[in-house]
């Protein structure tokens, strides 16, 4: 449920409805803009039968909400969400790169690709270091080695890095060394780690599940947010049907279907959703057309040498060229790249 103040409700109006219920023992999450404040409710509503909420001076009307997730729903925050990682912003009219190689494979190899990224004005630096594949025998990351070097490589170039973390025991080794959380596709109903890194106060990307629906995927972000933390950031990569001639399917719609039910941000990651970098460049295009937040790309000095998903990695090369493609159109289209 929302409560929605009048204009000329006081803030003693709403402090006062904000008391009210937290005596009931719910919490109260005020959104203010420049006309109306709206408060939303979240708890057992039910407690508040002889409230008598709707008389109370200042309050214009009550409007239940019925969907599950509450605090990601664009009801109780009308205005779009805005991400600040470090003195970079995901959300608010930009357009994010989120770039880097699938895997931290050494230190020359991260420090190289951070440098060249840093170059082409790229702020946000991504790499695996505990990577959860779906063979046991497939290279599984460096662990603490890779965030150290990821470490030294923001240090140098001023980048935010973002990586994943796969289990409680991987987010309290990452806790200290990365600027984002990631939690990847598998782990995306992973609800006690989604729990914990809501904990942690960090800006965290949320993948969608392989089979998620939209609700599921807004559903786990509650988790994160129910912890107190309101950063969180949205990742269509793909989710997985009948067809076989990409790696997952890109849900392309998801992007205004999201931007309708919630005020989070949300990014497109081609490379997991085709699979093959020669799609990568036209659905980069397409996330900027259809209004998305950003992209999150995988981008490696020797794709052919890559540890893991080198088929769906650019080089240097062609990233440089998807840039200088994505620059106009993200001009065209009202987004600051």
């Amino acid at each position: 449920m929302i409560i929605v103040m009048k204009r000329e409700a006081s803030q003693e109006n709403i402090q006062r409805v904000v008391r009210v219920l937290e005596e009931y023992r719910l919490q109260a999450h005020l959104s203010t803009g420049k006309q109306v404040t709206i408060i939303g409710v979240i708890g057992d509503k039910s407690v508040l039968t002889d409230a008598n909420l709707e008389v109370m001076d200042g309050v214009d009307k009550l409007v239940p909400i019925t969907e599950t997730y509450k605090l990601s729903n664009r009801k109780f925050n009308p205005a779009p969400s805005v991400i600040k990682v470090k003195d970079f912003t995901i959300g608010g009219g930009n357009f994010s790169i989120v770039a880097g190689p699938c895997s931290v494979e050494g230190r020359e190899q991260i420090l190289e690709t951070a440098r060249f990224l840093k170059s082409c004005g790229v702020h946000f630096l991504r790499g695996g270091t505990f990577k959860p594949r779906t063979s046991p025998y497939a290279f599984q990351g460096l662990g603490l080695e890779g965030l150290q070097y990821l470490k030294e490589a923001a240090d140098e170039t001023g980048m935010a890095i973002i990586t994943e973390v796969t289990s409680l025991r991987t987010l309290e080794i990452a806790l200290d060394h990365v600027d984002v959380f990631q939690i990847g596709a598998r782990n995306m109903h992973s609800f006690e780690l989604l729990k914990e890194v809501g904990k942690t106060g960090k800006p965290v990307v949320l993948k969608r599940g392989l089979s998620a629906t939209i609700d599921e995927w807004l559903n786990a972000a509650e988790y994160i947010m129910t912890g107190g933390n309101s950063q969180v950031i949205l990742c269509e990569r793909g989710i997985r049907t009948f067809e076989t001639a990409t790696r997952n399917t890109l849900d392309i719609s998801a992007v205004p279907v999201i931007q309708q039910k919630s005020h989070l941000p949300i990014l497109i990651d081609p490379s997991h959703a085709s699979g093959v970098r020669e799609y990568v460049p036209a659905l980069c295009r397409a996330a900027v057309s259809v209004g998305a937040d950003g992209i999150m790309v995988e981008v490696h000095p020797q794709p052919a040498k890559a540890f893991s998903d080198g088929a769906q990695s650019l080089n240097f090369e062609q990233f440089e060229s998807l840039l200088n493609v994505l620059k106009p159109l993200a001009e065209i289209c009202g987004k600051e790249l």
